[in-house]
């Protein structure tokens, strides 16, 4: 069976050694413009993987990216696109560690930091075939974890371990000349990935205020085996709203949904040839026989997370900058989770698109059935929209499916026109052409009033309260400043939707002569 190609840590593309792919970011130049071919002015990004979750996702989004690049990159050179992700780093030289440009691969390390305070997770990464993408200075763990407290990853860890979190945030920062954003992957529900995950947010701000910082954040479901994983999530919530420029929020629920839904249809035969390895969820001819049981669910943020920096890594007919995702879809500064969903799921076997199924892949896009929340945008009210195109895809098709769909979509009134588009020629490996979209709508209201219920059912009973207040510098008034700062952000959603459908009148003007 053929296995797509994956870069080692050293010297060729065919090594059965796999290499890290990290990402180290910076905001682009006030025009917009896109970049110089210049290596020196490529953007990079940086990714902190925060807690059990961040870590199993950040071991499937290297094990991608390095597969995306080995199916572009067949000559094993450092080029544009492996330097927003990888530093190129010559081992065998008295180099000191410096980065090697403009020739082969000789050792990739990724632009990133793995922090978890339970080592298990992280030790298998460093231990398995990724292991030469990383080196002692990219890691922080403990062994005792955070006991689903957000507290104590917050306050506790944050405090123990700040020195070293700034410490290597700054070392990595140094490697890259052309800094546009910092990636936090974590989740909301255990005590690291919100507490320690949120408390690494604050510090890049703290550190590198004018510099991006994007969030993906895993919520827990409401069947979640975490007791207070409602505690932890809008604790977490107050910091995501007060220190992000960007949210991408997931649901585990609706992953697990897509998930089945995609064996369903691959299982049932009614898709006819599916195209081998072409499911979003698959790992892309790797590591099958050792599949965990969270990899096609975790296999999905990873897709997320590679089509999201795909335009900054690859030529394409309409290039976006992530700073234009903040500053083309976020109005107000509160209002900044955008819902994502990604399609196809899965691409059949024959190579031509017909325009009927590339018109099906938009249409799919705004379906509440392939949001990575559950959520219906179709039917709630739409700020703004970007669509990242990957693949064989042209802008007349782009156009056509935008002024189809528009009839169907409510955006608010004073920003009809509030679309931002891409057009990357890479496709994801195994697929023809892809297409992820950003939505900031608020369909998101009904998984944050979900939570505060629920976080209500435990607050008014004081239930568990005690474990944290336990901790050194956590007071109450934590809790009831989570929970207005909640309340605050689902009353701005309420207030869009109060005035969904009601025309603003045009400000009145100033005389021109009396």
């Amino acid at each position: 069976m053929h296995h797509d190609p994956v870069y080692s840590g050293a010297r060729s593309l065919s090594s059965s050694e796999n290499v890290n792919t990290a990402a180290c970011t910076c905001r682009n130049e006030e025009n917009g413009l896109k970049p110089a071919k210049r290596m020196e002015n490529m953007q990079k990004h940086m990714h902190y993987f925060v807690g059990q979750c961040g870590n199993q996702i950040g071991c499937r989004f290297w094990d991608l990216a390095l597969r995306e690049h080995a199916s572009v990159n067949k000559k094993g050179i450092y080029d544009e696109a492996l330097c927003s992700f990888f530093r190129n780093v010559d081992t065998r030289a008295d180099t000191g560690g410096t980065d090697v440009q403009r020739r082969k691969i000789c050792s990739l390390k990724a632009r990133a930091v793995l922090i978890d305070m339970e080592e298990g997770v992280v030790n298998e990464i460093l231990q398995g075939p990724l292991r030469d993408l990383f080196d002692s200075t990219q890691f922080i763990t403990d062994v005792s974890g955070s006991g689903n407290n957000w507290a104590v990853g917050h306050k506790l860890y944050g405090c123990q371990y700040r020195e070293q979190i700034v410490e290597k945030l700054r070392r990595a920062a140094e490697q890259c000349d052309c800094l546009q954003c910092f990636f936090v992957i974590h989740s909301m529900g255990g005590g690291t990935g919100s507490g320690l995950g949120t408390f690494v947010l604050n510090v890049l701000e703290d550190e590198f205020p004018e510099v991006y910082r994007f969030v993906t954040s895993v919520y827990p479901s409401a069947e979640d085996d975490v007791i207070t994983s409602p505690y932890n999530s809008v604790l977490a919530m107050r910091e995501l709203t007060e220190h992000a420029d960007c949210v991408l929020p997931i649901e585990n629920q609706s992953l697990v949904d897509i998930v089945n839904k995609i064996h369903h249809m691959a299982n049932s035969g009614k898709l006819g040839a599916v195209k081998p390895n072409s499911l979003v969820t698959s790992n892309k001819g790797g590591m099958k026989e050792g599949e965990k049981p969270f990899d096609a669910m975790n296999n999905i943020v990873a897709n997320l997370l590679l089509n999201l920096t795909s335009s900054a890594r690859f030529e394409g007919a309409l290039n976006m900058d992530l700073n234009e995702i903040s500053m083309n879809l976020v109005p107000f500064p509160h209002l900044h989770y955008l819902t994502s969903s990604l399609t196809p799921l899965y691409t059949l076997a024959d190579v031509n698109v017909p325009t009927r199924r590339l018109d099906q892949m938009f249409s799919d896009a705004f379906n509440k059935d392939h949001q990575l929340i559950r959520a219906d945008p179709k039917h709630s009210l739409y700020l703004a929209c970007a669509l990242m195109v990957r693949g064989n895809v042209h802008i007349s098709d782009l156009r056509r499916n935008i002024e189809r769909l528009k009839p169907s979509l409510q955006f608010v009134s004073w920003n009809q026109e509030g679309w931002k588009t891409s057009l990357c020629s890479v496709p994801p490996v195994g697929h023809t052409h892809s297409l992820l979209a950003l939505a900031n709508n608020t369909c998101v209201k009904p998984t944050f009033i979900d939570l505060r219920d629920r976080f209500t059912r435990l607050y008014r009973k004081k239930a568990h309260l005690h474990h944290y207040l336990q901790v050194d510098g956590m007071e109450q008034s934590s809790f009831t400043d989570a929970y207005s700062s909640l309340s605050s952000l689902i009353d701005e959603y309420n207030q869009l939707d109060a005035a969904k459908g009601i025309a603003l009148p045009d400000p009145p003007r100033i005389n021109i002569a009396v």
